[in-house]
């Protein structure tokens, strides 16, 4: 999705104090920033910052990081995370927002990070069959996140995008992953998850257009 550049997001995100700028610098030292001990949560690919912010308000016994490459995005990620936990009077200890390239994601994340779910919602499809590689649910993508997940380690994902989602199901399988539950219609599916509506995902249904979601359990 492209966003028009905004000149207040760098100066804002570097006085935030729920940003890091250096992500390189808490390789497998992340837990290290949280107040409390919780399970370690991550969303790849953040943007707007709709999802994570209503997420982790939500759960408070859980850490969150969101990760994005785009400083407009994570501008706007950081003010909706701040309006939220404002609005449930809540303050801000359990979620972290940083700029990285995900398929870089080796450098600033490791097997001492222990993390346990990672969420990927409505990614870049990628359709040319040559850019396949560049999507966050390649096979090779999936042996990166497969390195920084705990055994038995989760990845929530879903998409509007019929051609990523049934490939992807091959990916998971060929990096190893079990499928726990999938669905070609969120919407209609009972009790597959607590499901948090995104920006995206909210226009997808009103434009008829069935929403595709999948758990996989990295297995091994």
């Amino acid at each position: 999705m492209r966003i028009r550049f905004k000149p207040w997001a760098r100066p804002e995100l570097e006085a935030s104090k729920f940003y890091i700028d250096n992500p390189q610098d808490y390789k497998e030292k992340w837990k290290t920033l949280y107040k409390n001990k919780a399970p370690f949560h991550i969303e790849l690919g953040c943007g707007k910052g709709s999802f994570i912010s209503q997420l982790a308000v939500r759960n408070e016994n859980i850490n969150y990081l969101a990760i994005d490459l785009v400083d407009a995005m994570l501008g706007l990620a950081k003010r909706n995370i701040e309006s939220t936990y404002n609005e449930n009077n809540k303050e801000i200890n359990n979620v972290y927002l940083t700029r990285h390239d995900i398929e870089r994601i080796f450098l600033i994340l490791g097997k001492k990070d222990k993390v346990e779910r990672i969420y990927i919602n409505f990614c870049n499809p990628w359709p040319r069959g040559k850019h396949h590689k560049k999507r966050l649910t390649h096979t090779r993508q999936l042996e990166k996140y497969k390195d920084i997940l705990v055994k038995n380690g989760e990845i929530y994902f879903k998409t509007d995008d019929d051609g990523l989602f049934n490939d992807s199901l091959i990916y998971f399988k060929e990096a190893g992953f079990e499928i726990v539950k999938s669905t070609f219609d969120l919407e209609n599916e009972e009790n597959f998850w607590d499901n948090i509506e995104t920006e995206h995902e909210k226009m997808f249904k009103e434009q008829g257009i069935k929403i595709k979601a999948l758990i996989a359990r990295k297995s091994k």
